[in-house]
């Protein structure tokens, strides 16, 4: 017998390839690798030079002194020296003459003059429900006591909104007409929006002094961005086609201005205005640090004396005011032009108006005192009781925070040595926005030392990033639970929208009832103040993730938790990435108002300077640091949301 034949193998002379040979898969690290890693370094190699390469503040450092003995030049100069003989001091005297008028006007209709005319234009605008609206809001103000600051509060909005329609609107049609103008201007208007309203202050008591005018001037910076930003946008909104017909016809470019791109952009410029009024409306306490007229006296007299029966009708009255002069002018844009001015609706407003007058002549010229409702004692009542009944809840929430989450922060920021924070700064923005912004926000941070307040700076710096991860939690779980419950979103949309429309000042009342004049005080109120957007934001996100992929999903078997954590969030990262860059940006703003009831930093330097004139360079020197700590936040978030989000995988 034969032994059976191995079986044949193949030839190993060479290697055998029969199709391309497969790479080894690339191992991605996580997107939160490097900032963990930033973390952990920066942590580690605090703990090594703890205490070294520190920037300790001084009160006299010469920057302070500096601007403190330019201002006194000149205040000394102010009356030779040409600029302000020629230019500033016919500027403040045009505003101030323009806001005189507007207050001996209101004054001099009395206070049921003034009510008649406001109801009269709200019928007109909207009809009889706007002009009740309008017609009990102002009555309101003279039931609480506070007829006369709110007619000088209406005075210098209406001067400042006046100013800033006069400016703004030519100029958004000129840059909605024009590209190249709108790309020079849009840089100005991002800076003024992004510049904390505090820093607008230092300068302007500077060059304007203190009173009414720079009040008005202050508000103006702050409330002309949206009407120039709402023009343009309205004239970019017209169809060419129309403009064409117009041109066709021979119309002249002045002609088609009036006649085509106004009417049709009509509704969308007026609502600029709208906005342009509630940007000057939530202006108005901060500008009384600069001895504006109005409201905000009570206000910081509340602040400064912790009495919120003070704050708290001032607070209400700038409330009643937003929410009168938003109905009027919304009702306004949904008009339908001269059509809607009928008999039906101008006769009745008139009559209003007449009625109102006609009562001025026949009332006391003073709202009389046995009319007036006192909320003073009850409020301060109930405040005393919130603060007996939740001391444990709002203490313990208090220290928990300030032990687990500031004390350690701010101890890690203030004693690390300042070229390993520039250095984690550096790597954080070039990781998160690239080169360029990177290279702004290190020399941000440089700017915070050579104004010789780093310290405080770091201060800031450390209520910012644990009122925005607080801000974030909250807004990430009311947002995804808004967009996964259409029933929880109709109900908490109302209560988003009044949040947006109260001034900023406002969420200073409960949150110092509740916890005192501390740093958390400003940290609740700004959470506040900066949650409502990020809801707003994270909410459209989730809900503009397609369908198609979350059919997919489900259809693999994913979970609702899974669904949310592997699909939904990933797929919206860029608007939760666009929620937090504006949670922080609104956040600072506020703590830094939040010096004004203990926060301390920058917000209350900023305050000292304006309270003491020994400390005005160090007021205005943190006003340019809150500019220069905005922009370095605002440009290590600013391209976040422009990364090229994850594939989802089904």
């Amino acid at each position: 017998m034969t032994a059976p034949a191995a079986p044949a193998t193949p030839a190993t002379s060479g290697p055998v390839t029969s199709g391309p040979v497969a790479s080894p898969p690339r191992v991605r690290l996580p997107r939160w690798a490097v900032p963990a890693g930033v973390a952990v370094v920066f942590a580690a190699s605090a703990l090594a030079f703890h205490g070294t390469g520190t920037l300790p503040h001084d009160d006299e450092a010469w920057q302070f002194t500096s601007i403190t003995e330019l201002r006194e030049w000149i205040d000394a100069n102010r009356n030779s020296n040409p600029l302000f003989l020629y230019f500033i001091n016919y500027l403040r005297l045009f505003v101030e003459v323009v806001y005189e008028t507007f207050a001996a006007a209101m004054q001099a209709l009395g206070w049921p003059g003034l009510i008649g005319v406001m109801g009269g234009l709200g019928w007109l605008a909207g009809g009889w429900r706007v002009g009740l609206l309008a017609t009990a809001g102002f009555g309101a103000f003279a039931v609480m006591g506070l007829w006369e600051p709110s007619v000088l509060t209406l005075a210098l909005v209406s001067t400042a909104v006046l100013l800033s329609l006069a400016i703004g609107i030519p100029l958004g049609v000129w840059a909605g007409r024009s590209p190249r103008l709108h790309r020079a201007i849009t840089p100005v208007l991002d800076i003024m929006q992004i510049m904390p309203t505090f820093a607008y202050l230092a300068p302007l008591a500077l060059f304007f002094h203190i009173g009414a005018p720079a009040g008005a001037v202050a508000t103006m910076i702050y409330s002309i961005p949206p009407a120039i930003r709402i023009t343009a946008l309205a004239m970019q909104q017209v169809s060419p086609t129309a403009a064409e017909a117009s041109d066709s016809l021979g119309a002249t470019r002045r002609q088609t201005l009036l006649k085509v791109y106004l009417p049709l952009g009509r509704a969308t410029i007026t609502l600029g205005i709208n906005q342009t009024i509630m940007m000057a409306l939530s202006m108005v306490v901060i500008a009384n640090l600069i001895a504006a007229p109005g409201l905000g006296s009570n206000i910081l007299r509340g602040l400064t004396q912790t009495d919120v029966g003070v704050m708290l009708p001032a607070g209400l009255a700038i409330v009643i005011m937003a929410m009168v002069l938003d109905r009027i002018t919304m009702a306004a844009a949904g008009r339908p032009g001269r059509r809607g001015l009928g008999p039906a609706r101008w006769a009745p407003a008139a009559g209003l108006a007449v009625a109102g007058i006609g009562l001025s002549f026949v009332l006391p010229a003073a709202f009389p005192e046995q009319w007036i409702l006192r909320m003073t004692a009850p409020v301060n009542a109930t405040v005393r009781w919130a603060e007996q009944s939740w001391y444990g809840f709002t203490e313990g929430l208090k220290n928990t925070v300030s032990a687990v989450l500031l004390n350690p922060l701010q101890e890690l920021l203030t004693q690390s040595p300042w070229w390993l924070v520039g250095a984690a700064v550096l790597v954080v923005a070039w990781w998160a926005s690239g080169v360029r912004p990177a290279l702004t926000a290190v020399a941000c941070l440089a700017g915070l030392g050579l104004l010789g307040l780093w310290e405080h700076s770091m201060e800031t710096l450390t209520t910012v990033l644990v009122g925005v991860l607080i801000t974030m939690i909250v807004g990430l779980a009311l947002g995804v639970a808004a967009a996964r419950s259409p029933r929880f979103s109709a109900v908490q949309r109302p209560v988003l929208d009044a949040a947006q429309t109260l001034p900023a000042f406002v969420y200073l009342l409960p949150a110092l009832a509740l916890f005192g004049a501390t740093r958390f005080t400003a940290i609740f109120a700004a959470i506040i103040y900066a949650v409502p957007p990020v809801v707003r934001l994270v909410e459209d996100g989730i809900r503009g993730v397609p369908a198609t992929v979350v059919e997919a999903a489900t259809s693999a078997g994913s979970t609702s938790p899974q669904l949310l954590w592997k699909v939904q969030l990933p797929v919206a990262r860029r608007a939760i990435l666009l929620a937090a860059n504006q949670g922080i940006v609104m956040t600072l703003a506020m703590v830094v108002v939040g010096g004004l009831v203990g926060a301390g930093g920058l917000g209350y330097d900023v305050v000292a300077g304006f309270s003491q004139s020994s400390d005005f360079g160090l007021g205005f020197a943190a006003g340019l640091a809150t500019v220069l700590l905005g922009i370095m936040l605002d440009r290590i978030t600013q391209g976040v949301d422009k990364r090229p989000s994850p594939r989802v995988k089904g």
